[in-house]
């Protein structure tokens, strides 16, 4: 059999195409397009900072185009998903329970998400808790009062909030819904009423093998050491299952040009034939999140992109290279720059404090006008009326100036 070849290009419009981001939507977003969408993608990781918009929000603009976020949280109250520790915490559509029932029942071995020692310390309390949900429902970590600050100043986590973590690592609750983005517990006894571990619980190495397929299938295409990643799986055989999985007609081997052997998922064969004869073309522009699945595995973005990215959130000010909360910048099939922004909500003003081309990027009238696309969709769905620049390249600058106006806002999302 002949082994495809694919230029770096196709290769990155066939990874694209999976992801949902080859193309602008061609029609306009439906409710039903979260699950749908969250199901390509196999999981949305969850982030809370919200100086532009919520992480798991942007993930699905950036495919959807304009949609009311409230979209996403009736998802997860009408049971469509939910959320676990999955590549981080994530949500992932509710069929696939069974997949990560068997880490909810090895608690012990989730690092730093469970504390066997707070759980076992205060499990008096924990019990009244359980107790205490049983008989009146729901609760939020907020329902329960604030400690005092601690001795260094900070304010801690209050008890209650640990042992509702604790319960949700040991799948003893799960998320029913967000109130403000606060996530609300119930027993899972109560949420998952037909569910019988004894009865349903798969195989831990065959659910291994569902999430390694779920992973080759929203990645497109793949080298093996990107699999395993997805879902943060370990001491996983993913060459073997490679092999079986070519017997089984399940991947294609590939290879690609500078990356070398490569895989690409069954469901993707017709993007393949079209990408290997260069006809898999890319046209979207759009911001992502910094928790965007394209990136959120650094070194993956670095080899097929050639895009070194990192979250600076965290890193002191000073030490800072790009800014506080940085987004990419999707072009026709390209990382091409990045942005610092805010919105200001109260102004009805998103401020692009930097924004950074690569040093390889020509400044064309075709990427203008793409940038200045996806920057005014993305206003829009946030509401603003004007964006304003603080920093940009000389030659954005001279098309741009320091800032506009936007036409017609979207309201009311």
């Amino acid at each position: 059999m002949t082994v495809p070849h694919l230029s770096l290009r196709a290769a990155r419009h066939l990874h694209l195409a999976a992801q949902g981001l080859l193309k602008k939507p061609r029609r306009t977003a439906r409710p039903a397009d979260i699950l749908a969408t969250i199901t390509r993608m196999s999981l949305l990781q969850i982030d809370t900072i919200n100086i532009v918009a919520r992480s798991p929000y942007l993930v699905l603009f950036s495919r959807l185009g304009s949609y009311p976020p409230h979209w996403l949280d009736e998802a997860l109250a009408r049971g469509e998903l939910m959320e676990y520790w999955a590549h981080e915490a994530c949500f992932l559509p509710r069929s696939d329970f069974a997949l990560v029932r068997h880490r909810m029942l090895n608690p012990e071995q989730m690092g730093w998400k469970y504390r066997a020692g707070w759980m076992r310390e205060n499990a008096e309390e924990i019990a009244q808790l359980i107790a205490h949900i049983t008989q009146h429902g729901p609760v939020r970590s907020a329902d329960f009062e604030h400690p005092r600050k601690g001795a260094s100043g900070w304010w801690e986590w209050k008890p209650h909030k640990r042992h509702l973590e604790g319960l949700f690592t040991a799948g003893e609750l799960m998320v029913v819904e967000r109130r403000n983005f606060q996530r609300v517990y119930d027993l899972t006894s109560r949420v998952m009423p037909h569910w019988d571990d004894a009865l349903h619980l798969p195989d831990a190495a065959e659910a291994q093998r569902a999430m390694l397929e779920n992973s080759a299938r929203s990645l497109g295409i793949f080298r093996p050491e990107w699999l395993a990643d997805y879902y943060r799986l370990k001491k996983v055989d993913v060459k073997s299952t490679l092999l079986r999985w070519q017997e089984q007609g399940i991947v294609l081997p590939v290879t690609v040009e500078s990356l070398g052997p490569m895989w690409v998922h069954q469901d993707w064969q017709p993007e393949l034939a079209l990408a290997a004869l260069g006809k898999l073309n890319a046209t979207h522009s759009a911001v992502l999140s910094p928790f965007d699945p394209v990136v959120w595995d650094r070194r993956r973005a670095e080899q097929l992109f050639n895009f070194s990215y990192r979250l600076e959130c965290y890193t002191p000010a000073a030490k800072r290279k790009y800014g506080y909360f940085v987004l990419p910048l999707l072009h026709r099939g390209a990382l091409l720059g990045r942005m610092d922004a805010k919105m200001h909500r109260k102004t009805g003003t998103l401020e692009v404090i930097a924004l950074y081309l690569e040093e390889d990027v020509t400044v064309t009238s075709g990427l203008v006008a793409g940038l200045e696309t996806a920057l005014n969709d993305f206003a829009r769905w946030q509401s603003a009326g004007r964006i304003i620049f603080q920093r940009l390249p000389e030659a954005l600058a001279a098309q741009w100036g320091e800032g506009w106006e936007i036409t017609s806002p979207a309201s009311g999302l």
